[in-house]
């Protein structure tokens, strides 16, 4: 059976970020599947709320027998395990992880729950910048552009650079 690649985003904004995000990482390679490809580790200015705090970001790509469906279950159990307290409704804030499905292959789902491709991608360039490192020819399968024109188009003026971890 071949194995579906799904790709996460990892992000944190409170306490210590890296250890967040490499905890995060670090469970998803054990429940959901192997890590084959991840960007490096980028920082950036909260995008859709105002915070003293800058996030850190990277994008992790995996290899998984799991769909769509029990990756996000098991996603919104890790971010719990490492502290998460509460999911976004209407308005974003901090949070110690946040874990989003970017991509599943190029499958496109649209119910309540789930929303794949995630619906915010070609928005954000803390998400772009990322993903153009590891998969710049990689075509948005609602848009049918690829992540490296996306970004080129994006309007998100905000300051998204490498961290230095």
């Amino acid at each position: 059976m071949q194995k579906s690649k799904v790709y996460l985003l990892l992000g944190s904004d409170t306490g210590d970020k890296k250890k967040h995000i490499d905890d995060a990482a670090d469970l998803v390679k054990n429940e959901i599947g192997e890590i084959i490809t991840e960007s490096s580790m980028y920082v950036s200015e909260a995008w859709g709320f105002d915070s003293d705090t800058v996030f850190f970001n990277k994008v992790i790509v995996v290899e998984t027998d799991l769909n769509a469906f029990e990756i996000l279950d098991i996603t919104q159990k890790i971010e719990v395990r490492l502290g998460r307290t509460h999911k976004t409704i209407g308005k974003y804030q901090s949070r110690t992880i946040d874990i989003d499905i970017l991509f599943y292959d190029d499958t496109i789902i649209e119910t309540p729950r789930l929303t794949v491709p995630h619906p915010q991608i070609q928005n954000r360039r803390f998400t772009l910048l990322p993903l153009a490192e590891i998969a710049s020819d990689f075509v948005h399968p609602v848009l049918h552009k690829s992540i490296l024109l996306m970004l080129k188009e994006c309007n998100d003026n905000s300051n998204v650079e490498l961290a230095v971890c």
